[in-house]
């Protein structure tokens, strides 16, 4: 593993640097959210990322998702792994290409931090959620509820519960489609929502 580059967190807040490099965050998805909240942890310095995934990158993932033309084709797991290591190539990265289900869910997550669901089936966000809730307590759990469609930012809220919070509109239906800008605001906030307990939790 190579060093992190002097300089690469200098303008991070006092003290935040420390607390990231130490922590592991779980993402099971590595699509619009997924992908795009991985990049940004990845820019704050988080220490480790495990990340589920096991679809492939398509020509239409690119008006939201953090792949590139020439990755099409490519596991999605191993190519995010590929564009954040050009980021920080420190960073300690866990990749697990597998469909999630309620018996595989928490295995791979053993010893995170926090846990992000980020899948699209409706289903199986909803199993992933109940299952880590109910057999890994103490985890605290962020999601997504509601980012298609365009415009309308201030309907984009945080519904903070005990052990999970839920960033979106809570309304919005995928058959308006998905864009760039909004999946992008959602993903920040849960990142920013990640850093913020984590650094809480340091206290």
């Amino acid at each position: 593993m190579e060093p992190i580059p002097g300089d690469l967190f200098a303008c991070n807040p006092p003290g935040l640097t420390a607390v990231l490099e130490a922590c592991t965050v779980g993402i099971a998805g590595a699509g619009g959210i997924g992908s795009n909240v991985a990049v940004l942890l990845t820019r704050a310095g988080m220490g480790g990322l495990v990340v589920a995934d096991f679809d492939i990158v398509e020509i239409s993932n690119l008006n939201r998702q953090f792949y590139f033309l020439d990755q099409v084709g490519r596991s999605k797991v191993p190519a995010l792994r590929a564009n954040l290591a050009r980021i920080n190539p420190a960073l300690h990265f866990h990749a697990v290409e597998a469909r999630l289900t309620p018996e595989n869910a928490c295995e791979p997550f053993a010893g995170c931090d926090v846990l992000i669901e980020a899948v699209d089936a409706g289903e199986t966000k909803v199993a992933v959620i109940e299952t880590w809730m109910r057999n890994m307590p103490g985890v605290h759990v962020f999601s997504c509820s509601g980012v298609s469609g365009h415009g309308n930012t201030d309907a984009i809220r945080v519904d903070r519960r005990a052990g999970l919070t839920i960033v979106g509109d809570q309304t919005s239906d995928p058959s308006q489609g998905t864009l760039s800008s909004r999946i992008a605001l959602v993903a920040a906030m849960i990142a920013n929502e990640v850093i913020e307990h984590l650094l809480e939790n340091s206290r």
